[in-house]
């Protein structure tokens, strides 16, 4: 029996827990639908489940047995009053739905598409805050699944502030909600041209194909002979500034020789000092021994 406060779990969690492109869908319709959470989408994957289980169960028994056709209309009319299908369906349809046909039929989306809020969020908020109801209901549930006879009983409830057109939370009356499906483009069907048209275009195609070639030939002459006397400018260019920079080469070379010989000259005295230093010590020695051998003789 289980116990009554706590209610038997309505949705089935994904087989695996990290799965990135998995978890990728799941954020963007979160924000696309403005979920509290991945649960709501869990228990919109849950109840897609069993419809689709239902209808391979019914496509394996149809023919045999006239008690599966019942089942398989009741199924198309239980999804045809929720307008998550056509009238004549078949159980083929119901295998190419995906989660956004349930995600779509829920009082949030409806809402914001009528216009009452100006954002799936907003939607979400004053109905759990009690301000819409369907029909003479008062509905506090975002997961509430609107059949197609409610669709248009969906407004304000009567005790709601937001009746007043005044208030600042409900949406101007220029607000228009977008629409969350994807627009198809139809494909632009090009016209089927006959043999004869083709032959006509073709020939004045050739005609204009050799006359560009001419043309391109005699364009491709001049531009030879501008690029010839672009390229001897720029020859004489690139002269001039080598002449310039040999100039500028000499200059610094004569600098860095003047100042190496000024170098060298200090060193050239200092050597010259020397010798004659070291001569005149000769001499005075050369004297002193005169002088004795002189001192000697006497």
């Amino acid at each position: 029996m289980g116990k009554p406060k706590f209610s038997r779990k309505k949705y089935e969690t994904p087989s695996h827990p990290w799965q990135e492109d998995r978890i990728k869908e799941e954020n963007e319709l979160i924000k696309k639908y403005g979920l509290k959470n991945k649960r709501e989408i869990w228990k919109a994957e849950t109840r897609l489940r069993k419809y689709r289980g239902q209808a391979r169960g019914l496509l394996a028994k149809i023919g045999t047995d006239a008690q599966s056709k019942k089942e398989s209309d009741q199924l198309i009319m239980h999804l045809n009053r929720l307008n998550i299908l056509p009238p004549n369906s078949t159980l083929d349809d119901v295998l190419t739905l995906d989660t956004e046909a349930i995600l779509s039929r829920r009082l949030q989306t409806i809402a914001y598409l009528k216009g009452l809020a100006s954002t799936p969020q907003q939607a979400r908020q004053l109905i759990a805050h009690g301000h819409v109801a369907v029909g003479d209901k008062k509905v506090t549930i975002p997961g509430y699944m609107v059949t197609k006879d409610e669709e248009g009983d969906i407004a304000y409830t009567t005790d709601s502030s937001l009746n007043d057109t005044m208030h600042p939370a409900r949406p101007r009356g220029e607000f228009a909600s977008t629409s969350f499906k994807k627009e198809v483009k139809p494909k632009e069907e090009k016209p089927v041209e006959s043999k004869d048209e083709k032959s006509e275009e073709k020939k004045p195609a050739e005609e204009s194909t050799e006359k560009s070639e001419e043309e391109k030939k005699l364009t491709d002459k001049e531009p030879e002979k501008e690029e010839k006397s672009s390229d001897e400018k720029k020859d004489e260019k690139t002269e001039e500034p080598k002449s310039e920079a040999k100039t500028e080469e000499a200059e610094r070379v004569e600098q860095l020789n003047e100042k190496t010989e000024k170098q060298d000259d200090p060193k050239k005295e200092a050597q010259k000092t020397d010798e004659e230093s070291k001569e005149d010590q000769q001499q005075t020695e050369e004297k002193k021994e005169e002088e004795s051998d002189k001192k000697e003789d006497n």
